[in-house]
């Protein structure tokens, strides 16, 4: 019976210890993410090609990368067997827009026909359903998002605009 309680103990102990590491991961972000997790759980359907709208989210569909139609080639090239997929965004008069992925992609933001780098970006593997947020800086009107080297077919994706 002691043996039975101590293994019993054991594995509470490991579950609790688990599920603690999974909500510090989120806190390793440079930036809270508690509104990509709100929105990613009601995030609707949306195809390669949709708009994205600034404060919401999507779970975009990917197709095969050498099928995306990316408007200029990705700054990382996608490997062989991985997904991508083109969307566009309004970006708001302020300029500045945050782009949070549920899995691993390559983000790169087109605007008037050349890829702007990223302002900020902050990576964690170890808070559920998000893995990373990226920041730009563009100007008011229209921008095409690229996701490339995804490996699963869909990915959630938030647009939003920076706290």
């Amino acid at each position: 019976m002691k043996k039975v309680t101590i293994g019993l103990f054991a594995i509470l102990m490991g579950t609790t210890s688990f599920a603690m590491a999974e909500d510090a991961g989120c806190e390793a972000f440079k930036w809270p993410v508690t509104r990509e997790q709100a929105l990613f759980a009601a995030a609707p359907s949306a195809p390669s090609g949709a708009t994205l709208a600034v404060g919401a989210a999507a779970d975009l569909a990917l197709v095969p990368a050498e099928k995306a139609g990316f408007a200029v080639p990705p700054e990382r090239v996608p490997a062989e067997g991985t997904f991508g997929a083109v969307a566009s965004v309004a970006v708001p008069p302020e300029g500045a827009i945050q782009i949070s992925l549920s899995g691993e992609a390559w983000i790169d933001v087109i605007q008037d026909g050349h890829a702007v780098k990223s302002a900020g970006y902050s990576g964690v593997k170890t808070c559920p359903g998000i893995r990373k947020s990226v920041r730009f800086k563009l100007a008011a009107g229209q921008a095409t998002v690229q996701f490339s080297g995804a490996k699963k077919e869909t990915l959630k994706v938030a647009v939003l605009a920076p706290e």
